[in-house]
């Protein structure tokens, strides 16, 4: 399957702004033959906490606008979007719509990154959440879950064949970035798909500029990069055979050969 990382720069609160980059985009990825395009954390309103507030209400005209560009285009797409919580709090929230527009994936982020004070901004997820798409079943996260091998492993042992990751990481971690990507691919014997923003975002005095340094990448089961994207705005396209995981899993048995009782007793 043929799949397209949208990776571009989100215009902090401006949701118009970036629904109109995403249909381009989405159209682009279609006419290059992409069947599933992802998108990057946050992806039509950005970081900007006292906007997103006031944009409360408006998150699922949002998510019915990208579930139109599906149909539209007749592909399957994924990102990560603000959404107001049952209890009207903000929530980052990672859909995967299919190319009928129906929702079949629905995380909320529960790895809130406290260096940056979303924790102050935003109510974490409760859930670790896989799911069957049309692309297969896949595992769910958002950026800072990056660093948290347990949900995962969790992701693998629920049967995701692939990992899919949203994500907002600027410099100066993108060593950080491409070796846990690597790793999470390696020891969990899945593919993984993150897509990241570029762009820098000005978040005032408490916070500083994030310079987001994009390299979206597609890594195999076998810890393999076979797409790595520059720091410019862009579609990029790699092809994965799910037929993979099935391989490197039956010829290193390493998820079979754990032993989870020993591991938490101590």
């Amino acid at each position: 399957m043929k799949i397209a990382l949208a990776q571009f720069e989100v215009s902090r609160g401006a949701p118009s702004t970036n629904l109109t980059k995403i249909r381009e985009l989405v159209a682009q990825s279609k006419a290059q033959g992409g069947q599933v395009v992802f998108l990057p954390e946050m992806c039509t309103t950005g970081f900007n906490w006292s906007r997103n507030l006031e944009l409360l209400n408006q998150p699922a005209e949002h998510r019915a606008q990208i579930a139109a560009f599906a149909v539209e285009f007749n592909v399957a797409i994924c990102g990560s979007f603000l959404e107001q919580t049952e209890s009207r709090q903000a929530a980052n929230t990672l859909y995967f719509f299919e190319r009928t527009g129906a929702i079949s994936a629905q995380y909320r982020k529960v790895h809130l990154f406290t260096l940056f004070g979303e924790e102050k901004h935003v109510q974490p997820g409760e859930a670790i959440v896989t799911a069957d798409t049309e692309l297969g079943r896949i595992g769910c996260s958002i950026c800072y879950d990056l660093r948290f091998p347990e949900l995962f492993r969790k992701c693998a042992l629920d049967g995701a064949v692939v990992q899919v990751l949203a994500a907002a990481f600027p410099h100066p971690r993108l060593a950080h970035w491409r070796s846990l990507i690597q790793a999470r691919a390696i020891e969990n014997q899945s593919y993984f798909i993150a897509t990241n923003q570029c762009g820098i975002e000005r978040h005032g005095s408490s916070i500083g500029e994030c310079d987001y340094f994009g390299h979206s990448m597609v890594v195999d089961p076998w810890g393999r990069i076979l797409l790595e994207a520059s720091e410019s705005e862009g579609v990029y396209l790699a092809d994965i055979d799910l037929a993979e995981v099935t391989n490197a899993r039956g010829r290193l048995t390493a998820l079979k050969d754990r032993r989870p009782e020993l591991y938490y007793n101590a």
